[in-house]
């Protein structure tokens, strides 16, 4: 019953940012179709968790065949996303302006590391390299170390899938209006620029340098970063506002009188050996006993086993168990058209015989099973 029921979206197997954009529009409603290759029919990893709540069809795109039959599923969608290099698409017959001829109203996701034009749009790359280029990379880590690898976060999943989802969603209203679809060219370097917003504004204001830990949000401030304590674990705080840094000092028994310069960079460092050494008289959660409830800006640093079973994610049911598989919930929250995990990751190309009788093919199925054409695996 999600805010995108009725929606049909199409997907073409890929892997990272494309899966994810599809997850999260299945999780908001949408019927998800995934295009599987047909040499993988019959394959499923319950753990695969941007699989669940989707449909599989597994074909072969090798085979001019597979084109016709394509562009009958395209026809009644609303969107496709797929993330191959620019132009391999249009080299299997199934770029933007085939897929249009058939469906004037389709919004098509294309999903890339550099984008459909550039110098490197042709090149490979992860998402380590493609938030390399806007900055992002060079801004995370120890001013004595290398640049230090967010996970995959920035490029493949908040600059990559989660910026395309929320592009279709864009051009979902927007087609409402006109009638009219379009093409949607998503970039992780552009994704992942976008994701960096804040930090040129204070650069080209002055309040940044181009230099890590060295800012109010990059480990350098005293009241802003994570410490250890004395059972090797830790803690993170985040006390910037003036009467949040008052609280932190207070709960640490520090003299304020000392501490009362929070904003002069230069004693940044003294303040933070100060910080360190206190944070180390005392585990991580009895850190945690001094310092929630109050005004501090602070949370215990989790492993995923904690996070899993901590006490706030456990009352909003942050996470949740599908088929002895955790996994996080839906997001954001509607209150009116709450979104869902339908179901475990199906086999690839489980569904290929019922998607097929929803689009009036039935009486082909047997002869483009034995042709290789699909396989229901």
């Amino acid at each position: 019953m999600g805010p995108l029921k009725g929606i049909k979206v199409i997907e073409f197997s890929a892997l990272g940012p494309g899966p994810f954009c599809g997850m999260i529009l299945a999780d908001l409603g949408a019927e998800v179709i995934v295009i599987d290759r047909f040499e993988s029919a019959g394959q499923v990893t319950k753990t695969d968790i941007a699989s669940r709540g989707k449909k599989s069809i597994a074909i072969d795109l090798k085979k001019k065949e597979s084109i016709d039959l394509i562009k009958d599923i395209v026809q009644n969608a609303d969107v496709v996303i797929e993330g191959l290099r620019p132009g391999k698409m249009e080299k299997l017959g199934m770029g933007p302006d085939n897929f249009f001829e058939v469906n004037p109203k389709l919004i098509y996701g294309r999903m890339t590391g550099w984008g459909q034009h550039g110098p490197l749009s042709s090149a490979p790359g992860h998402d380590i390299n493609y938030i390399a280029l806007t900055g992002a990379l060079s801004s995370i880590g120890s001013k004595n170390s290398a640049p230090l690898p967010p996970l995959n976060l920035v490029g493949d999943f908040g600059g990559g899938g989660m910026v395309l989802a929320m592009g279709i969603c864009a051009a979902l209203v927007e087609v409402s209006k006109s009638g009219k679809g379009q093409i949607i060219d998503s970039a992780m370097t552009d994704g992942s620029a976008l994701l960096m917003s804040m930090m040129y504004g204070f650069y080209s204001a002055g309040i940044w340098t181009d230099h890590r830990e060295s800012n109010l949000l990059d480990g350098a401030a005293h009241f802003y970063g994570c410490y250890e304590c004395k059972d090797k674990k830790f803690v993170s705080i985040g006390s910037i506002e003036p009467q949040f840094y008052q609280e932190l000092i207070k709960r640490l028994d520090l003299d304020y009188n000392v501490f009362k310069d929070q904003m002069d960079r230069s004693k940044w460092p003294e303040f933070k050996k100060i910080i360190e050494k206190k944070f180390k008289e005392k585990t991580r959660d009895e850190w945690c006993d001094v310092m929630e409830g109050g005004d501090v800006c602070f949370a215990p640093v989790l492993s995923l086993e904690e996070s899993i079973n901590y006490k706030h994610n456990k009352e909003r049911e942050t996470f949740l168990d599908i088929d002895g598989v955790i996994q996080p919930a839906p997001a954001p929250r509607f209150s009116n058209t709450p979104g869902e995990i339908k179901h475990s990751p199906v086999k690839k190309g489980e569904n290929t015989r019922e998607i097929l009788k929803n689009i009036g093919k039935e009486n082909l199925i047997e002869e483009l099973l034995n042709s290789n054409i699909i396989s229901e695996g």
